[in-house]
């Protein structure tokens, strides 16, 4: 009997799924694989403190999920530590596809439009100055959510969710920027 390998085997399962999960219809539908550690919209609510709607990014909300309680680390871009525009830059890549620039005043400058406060939408960046220097320029950044709401990283606690109305980040505010 002939020994079959991995290639036809595959090749056949291809074939398979294709034909399932392909419609007689005008419009070809595809099936989305989620990954197995995919959180659904009843968790991804109750760690971000928002009700998800069939409207919202959950791509978004899942990748910033995996990313809450990494800690501050000045340049990281690692589970182990994670920089404020590290992070930014780590999810815009893996959700939108999209590189950014590795600081928050080279994100508003050369990838962003700004955005009024009231004009918000999810996936827009929040840009901040919390520290000494130029008082327009950012050295903070976060992506907005919804309802107010942008996960970030915090020097202090680490990959997090915080409000815009939070006095610290009201006296802090610089602009939104929605990325080009």
């Amino acid at each position: 009997m002939r020994r079959l390998t991995k290639f036809p085997l595959l090749l056949l399962l291809a074939v398979l799924v294709a034909g399932v999960f392909s419609s007689c219809g005008s419009r070809r539908q595809e099936k989305v694989i989620l990954p197995a550690d995919f959180k659904g919209p009843k968790e991804l609510s109750r760690l971000y403190g928002v009700r998800l709607t069939p409207d919202d990014n959950i791509y978004l909300y899942n990748a910033g999920a995996h990313w809450l309680g990494v800690p501050h680390r000045m340049g990281g871009l690692t589970k182990r530590g994670v920089d404020c525009s590290g992070f930014v830059t780590i999810i815009y890549r893996e959700v939108y596809g999209k590189q950014l620039a590795r600081s928050a005043a080279d994100m508003l400058k050369h990838n962003c439009k700004r955005v009024r406060r009231g004009k918000l939408r999810e996936g827009d960046l929040v840009f901040f100055r919390t520290g000494r220097g130029r008082k327009r320029e950012p050295n903070h950044v976060g992506i907005y959510l919804k309802n107010g709401r942008f996960i970030h990283t915090s020097t202090s606690r680490g990959v997090m969710v915080s409000s815009l109305s939070e006095p610290y980040y009201e006296r802090t505010w610089i602009c939104g920027g929605r990325v080009k």
